[in-house]
């Protein structure tokens, strides 16, 4: 074998045009004959008729240790007659101490012959260490998966950002020899988008697509690389449980390919934070028609940010928002305004660990009368939190109160900046606008995503213009 993992793979995608990933999934209870050399027969005759357009094979190590050694020999078997030039990835799913993935790395490379394997990130780094050592075998680490409840895990939030995305991290800070990927479903369009973003040279394994109902078409557009390739679609049986195999083989990889064309034509771009975006829509965070603002203006959008506590997954994903905005700041507390940002900043807090303070909007008049509530020392810095900003100058009270206490301001981070054509940041001099959303992109995102009308975008766009 010559080159990286990627790079053979990349060379077979491009020989044969194709992103198909073939499955091998014998599933004991749909063979004939319950026995080893049943999944061996159904194996060799999936990978006869499908060799011509699979980019790679994918045989599920569980379907075959079902069958005890007789399995195992049967997978070692079904491997070997992958003609030359297809890898395989073994989808075994493994992790463990150090010493113990070693020796899943031999069992898995040496003793069976397959050029990749699924593996599991969660025991850490040391336990990757032994698939990847080297550069000719890979790994797809398990980032977010297919089924339903693969956010149980992978949806936590974890240093204010979800725990797949630790997992894209890590998985680039480990792909030094080209031979660490992803494990992304295609049921989760908008996550694979952001992990896309996230990891833009890394090689995406998307099962989903096929049986598990994923938007093969949405799943490409949003999986894809810039060059059009880094992403494999992994079919079972799609294709093992069709009239013709070879048939409906052809059939997926010209419908990936097709969807690759549509990608490449409308240059679909990313959106970070896709998810939250939709989430502000689901919970009726912004709504379309006619609302009269503070200003006085009649407005064509109303946005109503506190309407996300009601969805505490919602909720934790836009402090991940601002807490990935605000990594950057230089600051010793944040402090969040009442009353809109006060459920943000806190859970900006307790995902961060960043201490909490907050101006009073009306001062006590008995007690401690104080005007800034919190531990805080004077001459600290703080990072202001709310929750959208239109012109900044319902801002300013509270920035004052904290000033008059001693503290230091020089940043204002929100989930949307609104402001409209003309309205400026009031004390734009003295202090720094950080915003997770501009309304237009956020409308411009809505609009190509199908979530609101041309008529919505328009009316908006245009009032954000005129005002």
């Amino acid at each position: 074998m010559n080159g990286s993992f990627f790079a053979r793979l990349e060379q077979r995608c491009l020989a044969v045009n194709s992103l198909l990933c073939v499955g091998l999934d014998p599933h004991r209870d749909e063979l004939p004959e319950q026995t080893a050399s049943a999944a061996r027969d159904f194996c060799l005759r999936l990978i006869e008729a499908t060799a011509d357009v699979a980019a790679a094979f994918k045989p599920n190590s569980a379907f075959f240790e079902v069958f005890g050694a007789d399995g195992m020999r049967v997978l070692k078997e079904v491997i070997d007659a992958v003609p030359e030039g297809i890898p395989v990835i073994l989808d075994a799913k493994r992790g463990d101490i150090p010493s113990t993935s070693q020796a899943y790395a031999q069992a898995a490379f040496h003793a069976l012959g397959a050029d990749a394997i699924t593996a599991s990130p969660y025991l850490g780094r040391d336990s990757i260490a032994p698939f990847i050592s080297d550069s000719q075998h890979g790994i797809f680490l398990l980032c977010k998966s297919s089924n339903p409840g693969a956010g149980d895990i992978q949806d936590v939030i974890a240093n204010g950002e979800p725990v797949y995305m630790h997992v894209a991290r890590l998985a680039q800070s480990c792909n030094e020899k080209d031979n660490v990927g992803l494990v992304v479903g295609a049921t989760y369009p908008q996550i694979l988008a952001e992990l896309r973003q996230q990891a833009p040279e890394l090689w995406f394994l998307t099962p989903g697509a096929g049986a598990q109902g994923g938007e093969l078409e949405a799943a490409v557009a949003d999986g894809l690389r810039a060059d059009g390739l880094g992403m494999l679609v992994p079919i079972s049986r799609g294709i093992s449980q069709a009239a013709s195999p070879a048939q409906a083989a052809r059939e997926f990889r010209d419908a990936i390919n097709a969807a690759r064309t549509v990608s490449a034509k409308t240059h679909r771009p990313t959106f970070r934070y896709a998810q939250l975006a939709q989430d502000l829509l689901r919970l009726g965070s912004v709504q379309f028609g006619q609302f009269k603002l503070k200003s006085g203006l009649i407005s064509p959008i109303y946005l109503d940010l506190r309407r996300l506590v009601g969805d505490p997954t919602a909720l934790a994903r836009a402090a991940s928002a601002y807490i990935e905005l605000m990594r950057p700041l230089k600051f010793d507390r944040i402090a969040g305004l009442p009353y809109a940002a006060l459920p943000l900043a806190t859970a900006i807090s307790l995902q961060s660990g960043w201490p909490l303070i907050y101006p009073r909007k009306e001062v006590k008049d008995y007690g401690t009368q104080s005007a800034v509530e919190g531990i805080y020392q004077k001459g600290e810095r703080v990072v202001v939190v709310d929750d959208l900003v239109t012109t900044g100058g319902s801002k300013l009270e509270g920035i004052e109160k904290l000033k008059e206490a001693g503290l230091k301001v020089a940043d204002i981070v929100v989930l949307i900046d609104r402001r409209t054509k003309t309205s400026a940041l009031r004390d734009g001099k003295s202090l720094r606008l950080h915003a997770v959303f501009k309304l237009p992109n956020l409308l411009t995102y809505w609009r190509d995503s199908k979530a609101i009308s041309n008529k919505q975008y328009e009316s908006v766009i245009d009032f954000l213009q005129e005002n």
